[in-house]
């Protein structure tokens, strides 16, 4: 098996020309309701103007400006979402947006949660962007119609579509480590009237060569493969009449750990997850001109995950199903009503066995949860001066009671040139504790308190924006953007560490406990002389958490204080040469008090700022692109990011305290082609 997918991944492959790039916006799709998409060409990045609320758009130009080789290295560009890694041996990612972690982000695929349960650590690893057209970051509370889990922001995923003219797409690249991949696309209209259309996406991944550039006998990145296929449909009848639906399938193994060990048996990871999903999405026009409307969602998703940490096993199951009943009515022309029924039910099975120096103990969790929801939200628009979207749902929850949720969008266009935005609202969640942090499994820490518990957690999140399109051209690419948002937490499962033990505890547990985030962020870009465009962005992220075992400095562990990113890109006529260039700087982070005798570099209890620096040059000829570029040419790591590496087995192992980047420099090279569809004659 090993050998057929390292030779998959060479295999010469062609790849697409430059396309113009779908930013749909959130209910504006067919199959949710909406009447049409849009689509635009323009900057690979750009803050969205028609949006009510703050959305930063990643088009699929954006996604070709770096290897990105998954969802979770689409990101580099941007300094509303921080990625990073949940240990330093699994491979498992996460990201960060307003200050908290990526588990209070909702995850939709084209308005379906997505990423949730057991796929949160893994999942973005499991989307290949060359599946993608665009990706949408809403910052602050969003719509409640998928639900109240956007407590700190939403991110969207737009697919290749059915309907895209594309017979035949492939994408293949490969680093300097070995780590390879290829995606292929094929979209296919079936009949000549185009009511049937469907979309193949293929993908597959490896690591081949051990790679452990500090010496410490821990892969940097752990070895093995993932293996994609997703098939999806589209039926659309000319009296408006819409079902798409699809399946996906993901097998997804890595290994990770020690190389070897002199003195006893090396520490090794090994983690395999399996994931199947399918759904189905109608949507059925009331009247002629489809301005009322009735759609159904469905979504159901299995997953297992079989692990071993250590000489610790780790098996967990998922099953969850989300069902979605939708009206919208949008005959009147400046106000617009949807209202609707929604259920989410998660059934889950965990079986950890976890050994500490002298003990060795089981937990077990076999729980289901249930959300049943019933919401309604109100749009008002004055012309383009005015909107206001007003909602509200309540859910109940099995065992746990009834939670209301109201939100309040706003949105002023006082000159054409400036754009002003407000929202708020409360968010809930169902926590799984070890689960959201899966990295303590990658220590020998004795694990304390609610950790297979699923309690609610609960937060306000309000904020606001105001962007300014200056009048260099009418392009509107040229604009200056500053953004507030906080976060404040009324339930949270927290986590705090020690040198031997990690505890989980709620925030009410805590004497006058409290867990909040201020974000503060400034965009600029431009587009000085045609073919040359500028990106320059800055984040502020104050976040603080009163912790039992943690000094009095409240600032919130392992949470940056700053980020900059500096992108250029300049393109020649038609495109047929392009240079990127991105530079980021990463502020510091407080570090858990038990680090701070570690490493004198943790003397006053924080990191040090970091440079990284990424380059590409793609040549674009008829029909294909090539593509050359570097990750990290700093050449910057995270020193010594796994504490005890010498004596994994015994107390005080800890390979989750990442912060920084773990790989070094890395040199990649692609290729990319597509095939366009014909015209008949």
């Amino acid at each position: 098996m090993r050998n057929l997918l390292f030779i998959l991944l060479f295999v010469p492959a062609l790849c697409f020309a430059q396309m113009p790039d779908t930013t749909g916006i959130y209910g504006e799709r067919k199959d949710t309701l909406a009447a049409a998409g849009a689509t635009a060409t323009g900057n690979s990045n750009f803050l969205s103007k028609g949006k009510e609320i703050r959305t930063e758009v990643i088009t699929a130009a954006g996604l070709c400006k770096m290897a990105c080789c998954n969802l979770a290295e689409s990101f580099e560009n941007s300094a509303s979402v921080t990625v990073g890694y949940s240990d330093a041996v699994t491979g498992a990612r996460q990201i960060r947006l307003l200050g908290q972690s990526g588990i209070y982000v909702q995850m939709l695929d084209e308005n379906r949660p997505v990423m949730r349960g057991l796929a949160a650590p893994w999942g973005l690893n499991w989307v290949p962007s060359q599946w993608l057209e665009s990706i949408q970051v809403a910052k602050g509370v969003t719509s409640v119609i998928n639900g109240v889990e956007s407590m700190t922001g939403q991110i969207n995923l737009e697919h290749r579509k059915p309907t895209d003219e594309i017979p035949l797409f492939v994408q293949a690249s490969v680093m300097n480590d070995t780590k390879a991949d290829l995606n292929i696309a094929s979209a296919l209209q079936l009949d000549e009237m185009e009511k049937w259309s469907t979309v193949i996406l293929a993908h597959a991944d490896g690591n081949f060569m051990d790679m452990d550039h500090n010496g410490d006998t821990f892969l940097d990145d752990p070895r093995g493969g993932n293996i994609a296929l997703s098939n999806r449909w589209l039926y659309y009848d000319p009296s408006g009449l819409q079902v798409r639906w699809g399946v996906r399938g993901i097998y997804d193994r890595k290994n990770g750990g020690q190389m070897s060990s002199i003195t006893e048996l090396p520490w090794k990871a090994k983690i395999v997850n399996k994931n199947l999903n399918g759904y189905v999405k109608v949507g059925i026009p009331l009247n002629e001109d489809n301005s009322r409307n009735f759609a159904v969602v469905t979504d159901y998703s299995w997953l297992k995950l079989d692990a071993r940490y250590g000489a610790d096993p780790f098996q967990a199951t998922q099953n969850s199903a989300f069902v979605n009943l939708l009206y919208q009515d949008q005959s009147r022309e400046n106000l617009h009503f949807t209202a609707g029924l929604s259920d989410t039910f998660d059934k889950y099975f965990m079986d950890l066995h976890w050994t500490v120096p002298g003990t060795m103990s089981q937990s077990t969790a076999n729980a289901w949860s249930n959300d049943l929801g019933a919401f309604g939200e109100l749009t008002y628009h004055y012309g383009e001066t005015f909107s206001a979207i007003a909602s509200l749902r309540g859910d109940w929850y099995y065992n746990r009671g009834f939670e209301l949720s109201p939100r309040l969008t706003l949105k002023w266009v006082p000159v054409e040139q400036l754009v002003l935005r407000a929202n708020g609202g409360k968010g809930i969640r169902t926590s799984i504790p070890l689960i959201d942090n899966i990295g303590v499994l990658s220590t020998t820490k004795t694990l304390n308190g609610s950790f297979m518990d699923f309690p609610l957690e609960k937060s306000w999140t309000y904020g606001g924006n105001a962007t300014w399109y200056l009048p260099f051209d009418d392009s509107q690419k040229t604009y200056l953007s500053l953004d507030y948002f906080g976060t404040r937490f009324v339930e949270q499962m927290l986590v705090d560490y020690t040198a031997t033990d990690i505890s989980f505890y709620s925030l009410s547990s805590v004497a006058k406990g409290y867990s909040y985030t201020n974000n503060l962020q400034l965009d600029f870009a431009t587009e000085p002389f045609r073919g040359f465009t500028v990106t320059l962005t800055g984040r502020l992220t104050d976040a603080h958490q009163r912790l039992k075992n943690q000094a009095e400095d409240d600032y919130k562990p392992m949470t940056d204080r700053y980020k900059a990113v500096l992108n250029l890109q300049y393109a020649t006529n038609l495109n047929k040469w392009i240079f990127d260039f991105t530079a980021s700087l990463s502020g510091p982070c407080r570090v858990w008090d038990f680090m701070r005798g570690l490493d004198p570099m943790y003397a006053d209890g924080w990191t040090k700022p970091y440079p990284l620096l990424y380059a590409q040059v793609t040549k674009r000829f008829k029909g294909f692109d090539i593509y050359l570029g570097g990750e990290n040419l700093t050449n910057y790591t995270q020193p010594n990011p796994i504490i005890g590496c010498d004596t994994p087995w015994l107390t005080g192992f800890d390979a989750s305290c990442v912060w920084g980047p773990l790989m070094g420099i890395r040199v990649y090279a692609g290729i990319r082609v597509t095939i366009w569809k014909t015209e008949k004659i």
